[in-house]
């Protein structure tokens, strides 16, 4: 079981703040100890709070990621954190050529474990936020189970 899980995807407004507010739902349901954050492989939207549709989402199922804020992966969170969950492969690939070793190379994995991938809703509407909602709750449940 890891102690710290970073959720990744590009701009970390959009699918990595999902996937952290539900990585937290399902961990603390679970009764488990697990930190998580999230971070994107580009700084486009540092600082920033979630898209406003990724808000609307969570609200709409019952959980709160406002206060949440984007920020850029760095080379320290290959030490910060167990194991990195990438949205895609796209920024999968990123991370691991960010990692500065091989054990860090590693901890990056795609989040839905048969190697499909997390789309991008950004440039779509409403609908692409909930489908990828349910994407990464599915997913999130998946991994929390394996760590319980």
């Amino acid at each position: 079981m890891p102690s710290s899980v970073l959720a990744l995807c590009l701009g970390n407004i959009c699918r990595s703040p999902i996937a952290e507010g539900l990585l937290r739902v399902h961990i603390e349901a679970q009764g488990l100890s697990i930190h998580v954050d999230s971070a994107g492989t580009s700084g486009y939207h540092a600082g920033e709070a979630p898209d406003p549709r990724s808000i609307a989402v969570m609200r709409k199922h019952g959980h709160d990621i406002s206060e949440q804020r984007s920020r850029q992966l760095k080379v320290g969170d290959f030490d910060r954190f167990d194991l990195i969950l990438a949205m895609d492969q796209s920024n999968y690939r990123n991370a691991r050529n960010l990692a500065p070793t091989d054990a860090a190379k590693s901890k990056v994995k795609l989040l839905l474990d048969d190697g499909a991938e997390v789309p991008d809703p950004y440039y779509g509407g409403v609908n692409g936020f909930e489908n990828v909602y349910q994407m990464i709750d599915q997913a999130a449940q998946t991994w929390v189970k394996a760590w319980s």
